[in-house]
């Protein structure tokens, strides 16, 4: 697999169903310029670890916003099936869920099982340019970390250099 991190995200067109489940749209990357944008994947509608990494995103969906990034989950599931997720189980999230179901985005971003059909834990920060910037892969059964994820934005914006376990408020180096 190529590196993303440093070159342009790959260009996607989706369509989504919004955090609240009231409707439908399209979500496509250059809705998100000027913007940072953490776009993570993840396998399946109606799972275990899925929920709780999707909650806990929407949990601190203000510490994002605060910091001028918006989010965006996808998976390979339909819009119709993120909608039934939402209005069941799942409940009403703060960022729409977009629908992959062609499997082209999570290939292009590197991340899908083919022989699933799925897409592994991929998350990416990309900057406001619609370069990547950073990425992370889990497997199947392991979530991300909200925090984590959040101080590596915050580090980025920086546009410093961040010593380990650099926290907002420490110095550059």
């Amino acid at each position: 697999m190529d590196r993303l991190v440093g070159k342009n995200a790959p260009d996607f067109t989706m369509n989504a169903v919004k955090g609240d489940g009231s409707e439908f749209t399209q979500v496509s990357l250059k809705d998100y310029k000027g913007k940072w944008l953490v776009m993570f994947f993840y396998p399946l509608d109606f799972t275990f670890v899925c929920p709780t990494e999707i909650t806990g995103f929407s949990k601190r969906y203000e510490d994002f916003t605060k910091v001028g990034a918006e989010l965006l989950a996808v998976s390979c599931d339909s819009q119709y099936s993120h909608e039934a997720w939402i209005k069941g189980d799942l409940g009403k999230i703060k960022f729409p869920i977009a629908s992959d179901i062609t499997k082209v985005v999570s290939d292009n971003y590197g991340i899908l099982i083919k022989e699933e059909g799925i897409s592994l834990r991929g998350l990416f920060i990309i900057d406001p340019e619609g370069v990547i910037r950073y990425s992370v892969v889990h497997d199947l059964n392991v979530g991300r970390s909200v925090d984590e994820t959040l101080r590596v934005l915050k580090a980025l914006k920086t546009g410093g250099m961040c010593a380990v376990d650099w926290s907002e408020g420490d110095k550059t180096l």
